[in-house]
């Protein structure tokens, strides 16, 4: 998976955050939402497409097996393992307070 689940240890339920360690590398909580919130998207964006492609390949050669269309205990077994997996706004998260997510905040125009 391209995500950095793999790397960290990623909650599977929601923490309690002091809100000075959010804002604490931005300085402003809308902002620190705003870069988690973004990420959380591009997490959640890699790992529908990673489904999708996975339950493609099964699809396929179960397609290739058999005409008649029955249910297949591998797209069960995948979909249960990425139900599994920590939220994408958990693992963005954790991300950011690690200093793994990398952002820059737009310079006020000096009018």
């Amino acid at each position: 998976m391209t995500t950095n689940n793999k790397k960290q240890p990623v909650p599977q339920s929601t923490i309690t955050r002091s809100l000075p360690e959010l804002w604490e590398q931005t300085g402003n909580i809308y902002e620190t939402v705003r870069i988690i919130s973004k990420r959380a998207n591009q997490i959640s964006v890699e790992m529908r497409d990673e489904i999708r492609e996975k339950i493609q390949e099964v699809t396929n050669y179960q397609d290739a097996l058999d005409e008649t269309p029955t249910e297949n205990s591998e797209q069960i077994e995948i979909s249960k393992y990425y139900e599994q997996l920590p939220k994408p706004t958990l693992v963005a998260t954790t991300e950011f307070l690690n200093g793994e997510v990398y952002f820059r905040l737009p310079e006020e125009s000096q009018d």
